[in-house]
């Protein structure tokens, strides 16, 4: 894995944004910025940015390659479960796609009632409310233990700096914001990436504890899923090994996602209004070895960091002059 010192070498390079007016018209979301082509393809770059509660808070060294090298791992692998937008590799932070239409719907799915963002499962199940998207959730569940069955829990996409909303089918449905058809088709495919997720995971001693999806329509109508696959910024991953120890002991799981960071705002106070804390080095450098041990378990192969320059590398290889 790499060694601390190499993820402190990249804390000089950050990939906090990008500006490439030639590539196509750009829009820029919470990690990604995103190119659309005249002839309906779409340039992904992941960069280094981390958002937490709905708020970029910063970035982490290497965090856009981890995740890109990551998904691309699941969108290999889950190719023939599920279309996705991949055309092509050509850089390290770069996905070339097809140009899809997202549905304004992210499909979540939880094997495990945690969390301490807003749309959290445990944090509705604390205030004591016993439904969470339509589900009927048991008394006497603890934190971080796992239910019955994954759930889907849809939340709407906000605009950027908003909050997302966790809303039920029905709710979503009558809101207009996504047709029954495509939802129920993007639920299926969800669930069928998560019990393939699940597997996985599990063979390789990590619990897939929850993830979110996103899915988009291409020029021919073939719903796709989009963004990225069991990346440790969409998913909770959590060591098996040391689980039920943890939760023996009300003690909080081996994470190997965001919600270090998370754990890191929310015990100085913040979850997503105010002022954002500055991160120490220390702390952005911890997140990244995590998700580098998390891509690494995952994909069964050393994950090998470019740390050229971001920019001009990306520049480079896509050609811009």
């Amino acid at each position: 894995m790499a060694d601390a010192e190499v993820i402190r070498r990249a804390l000089d390079h950050p990939l906090a944004e990008t500006q490439f007016d030639t590539l196509g018209h750009k829009y820029g979301g919470k990690v990604r910025d995103n190119y659309t082509t005249d002839d309906g393809r779409r340039y992904l770059i992941t960069t280094d940015r981390i958002s937490a509660f709905d708020r970029v808070i910063g970035t982490l060294p290497l965090k856009g390659q981890v995740l890109q090298h990551t998904s691309q791992f699941w969108f290999d692998q889950t190719s023939d479960l599920a279309p996705n937008h991949v055309l092509s590799v050509p850089d390290p932070n770069v996905i070339e796609a097809r140009a899809c239409e997202p549905l304004a719907v992210e499909m979540v799915v939880r094997a495990y009632i945690t969390g301490v963002t807003s749309t959290s499962i445990w944090t509705h199940y604390q205030q004591g409310k016993r439904v969470f998207c339509g589900h009927q959730l048991p008394e006497g569940l603890r934190k971080n233990e796992r239910l019955k069955e994954p759930l889907l829990t849809p939340s709407s996409k906000a605009p950027q700096g908003g909050h997302d909303v966790s809303l039920s089918r029905t709710e979503l449905l009558d809101s207009g914001v996504v047709s029954a058809a495509d939802f129920d088709a993007a639920a299926e495919l969800a669930m069928a990436l998560f019990r393939f997720g699940q597997r996985h995971c599990e063979e390789r001693g990590l619990i897939l504890v929850d993830t979110k999806y996103e899915f988009g329509k291409d020029a021919d109508g073939v719903l796709r899923v989009i963004d990225e696959i069991h990346t440790p910024d969409s998913s909770r991953f959590w060591r098996a090994a040391s689980y039920e120890e943890r939760l023996s002991a009300g003690g909080d799981p081996e994470s190997f996602d965001k919600e270090y960071v998370r754990r890191h705002l929310a015990d100085r106070g913040f979850r997503g209004d105010g002022p954002i804390p500055t991160i120490p080095d220390d702390v952005r450098t911890e997140a990244a070895r995590r998700y580098i041990e998390a891509c690494e378990t995952i994909t069964g192969a050393p994950f090998i960091p470019n740390l050229d320059d971001p920019l001009p590398r990306i520049r480079r290889n896509l050609d811009l002059g």
